[in-house]
């Protein structure tokens, strides 16, 4: 019998409020949906508030396999909310509501004993704006065997000595194109292509893998000291919330599978692009569904 893959995915979970809807969110959140419903046995760490929102979203983590047992109840903060702006093209923009639950999450034993039993643990950098969840962040991150950084800047809640610490503990980094050169530069990069500041930020992590997004331009991935790319699949953006979580959530999958890496990012990149295509961060993609957009002859 083959060993089960684990990951476990640590950080903010809350509702998205859209103009004319709620839908559950959080890129940790969004990055274990993906993977649970790519076959990686899931975990996620974090907080919610006691309340009929933080139900719902132990619910909804419940029906998508993933496990909650160390997500946290909170009796002072509510569970997390965040008003998504869309602009015409589909873009988000977003107001965080602080503090809210996921901002106070607190080490315990069955945390540290998760993180150590895994394949792969999962952490951003909003989860880092307050001092409660960073001190327990930065208390786990000693425990994983393999540290996967997915960079989700929103001003004002990071800063330079933020980025520079997590790029430091982390042996996959994935970015999207802006977080890319806005890192870079702070780092000190002289350069102005974004493949010439990924091989920048090789040198200067200790990253293994790191994958830059480019929207509707595709991907490039830099693994195993080796380039691959995509170019991007053609749809009409309804919102482009998740879209780079569900991005993550399979290319990390695929490559905990062995899956081929060039494989494995054009399924990634196909799956970015079909969660763009539809309302909210986590619809439900079929294999077949999948499969037909990679090759629909």
């Amino acid at each position: 019998m083959t060993k089960k893959i684990k990951a476990v995915c640590f950080g903010e979970i809350l509702y998205d409020v859209f103009p004319d809807m709620e839908r559950i969110g959080g890129a940790p959140l969004n990055v274990a949906s993906r993977l649970s419903s790519m076959g990686i046995d899931t975990e996620m760490i974090s907080k919610v508030g006691v309340d009929d929102k933080g139900n719902e979203l132990l619910s909804y983590l419940s029906s998508r396999n993933i496990e909650t047992g160390n997500i946290l109840k909170d009796e002072d903060h509510p569970t997390g909310m965040v008003k998504v702006n869309l602009s015409d093209g589909g873009s988000a923009t977003y107001d965080i509501t602080y503090p809210s639950a996921w901002d106070k999450i607190e080490l315990t034993k069955t945390m540290e004993n998760s993180v150590e039993n895994s394949d792969a643990f999962i952490f951003g950098s909003l989860v880092c704006r307050d001092e409660v969840s960073r001190k327990t962040l930065f208390e786990l991150i000693p425990k994983a065997t393999y540290r996967v950084l997915d960079f989700n800047l929103r001003p004002p809640h990071y800063s330079k000595g933020l980025i520079l610490e997590l790029i430091q503990h982390a042996e996959f980094i994935k970015f999207n194109d802006d977080e890319l050169f806005e890192i870079a530069d702070l780092m000190g990069s002289p350069y102005n292509s974004l493949e010439q500041n990924l091989l920048f930020m090789a040198v200067k992590s200790n990253a293994e893998t790191i994958c830059v997004t480019k929207g509707r331009h595709g991907a490039v991935l830099m693994h195993d000291k080796k380039l691959y790319y995509n170019s991007g699949y053609k749809v009409k953006v309804k919102d482009t919330v998740g879209a780079g979580d569900s991005f993550l959530g399979t290319l990390l999958a695929k490559l905990l599978q062995e899956e081929k890496p060039q494989q494995a990012l054009d399924m990634a990149c196909a799956v970015g692009a079909l969660v763009a295509a539809k309302e909210g961060a986590n619809p439900e993609l079929s294999n077949e569904l999948i499969n037909t957009f990679i090759n629909p002859v």
